[in-house]
């Protein structure tokens, strides 16, 4: 009984380059038939022996906030479309150009559909590079990689990648209804954090000056603006309510209205002590 004879490196070399020229045999024969009876029966065996290629592309972009089951429906789209554009008459193989269709697709998956906030397209694809090469180098670095190193891996200024880190801050809007996280603040929304205007800090210097103003006039007077301007009384229910008459009621007002204008500008061009 003979000893097996151990197999070269040149010979496996030899074996592996043939299977491979089988293979693209059996590919162009198999898109020779469908291209030329357009059978779905072997339109889906293309697309079943395809389906590595897809599902190796869509990890290449898979991200923490993107299903990958998303991603790889997307890549069998853009195999699907490859299949049906595919023309044997260019003499190439069939993975040289299946891979851009299917990195269109998902290029375009994720500008047109998973971004909140439209940015410009360059952006967003720069933004997808970017963050590919933050995963890769924290892999290989085992830390955060600096702009620097972002900027060198990507082949792009250091401003570009700041701003292309600013843009992915618009790939997924977060809820106001959102909790904050703090257990010491249990229930409370990235909303509470939220500052609000406070439009009485505004009116602060004014009803100072009001108040200072109003000294200028009588109790009276005041009684007489405050029922006219702030209970909204007209001129005949504020001459019952103090036992005047109408035309007296206007004349307290135009009287002391006319009193503080002349205070104030007084007030305002006197200096302040």
């Amino acid at each position: 009984m003979s000893a097996t004879q151990p197999v070269t490196v040149d010979e496996r070399s030899e074996q592996g380059s043939e299977r491979l020229d089988n293979r693209a045999e059996e590919d162009r024969a198999l898109f020779a038939r469908y291209l030329d009876k357009r059978d779905p029966v072997d339109r889906e065996m293309l697309v079943e022996r395809f389906l590595p290629l897809a599902r190796q592309l869509a990890r290449r972009y898979q991200r923490p906030e993107e299903p990958f089951d998303d991603l790889f429906q997307v890549a069998c789209l853009g195999l699907v479309k490859a299949i049906d554009r595919f023309d044997l008459a260019r003499e190439v193989a069939f993975s040289s150009y299946a891979v851009p269709t299917i990195l269109g697709e998902i290029k375009r998956y994720f500008r047109d559909r998973t971004w909140s906030v439209r940015v410009p397209r360059d952006l967003q694809e720069l933004a997808l590079r970017v963050d590919r090469a933050v995963s890769d180098l924290s892999l290989d670095l085992h830390r955060q990689p600096t702009v620097e190193e972002i900027a060198t891996k990507v082949g792009v200024e250091e401003e570009e990648v700041l701003e292309a880190l600013e843009a992915s801050g618009a790939y997924k809007a977060t809820s106001l209804e959102a909790p904050r996280g703090n257990e010491d603040e249990a229930g409370d929304t990235l909303g509470d954090t939220l500052g609000t205007e406070e439009r009485g800090f505004s009116l602060a210097e004014d009803r100072a000056t009001i108040e200072h103003l109003m000294r200028s006039i009588t109790p009276r007077e005041r009684e007489v603006l405050r029922l006219r301007f702030e209970e909204d009384l007209t001129q005949a229910e504020i001459g019952e309510l103090i036992g005047v008459s109408q035309m007296q009621v206007s004349r307290i007002i135009r009287q002391s209205v006319a009193r503080l204008r002349a205070y104030a500008a007084v007030r305002h061009k006197t200096p302040p002590d």
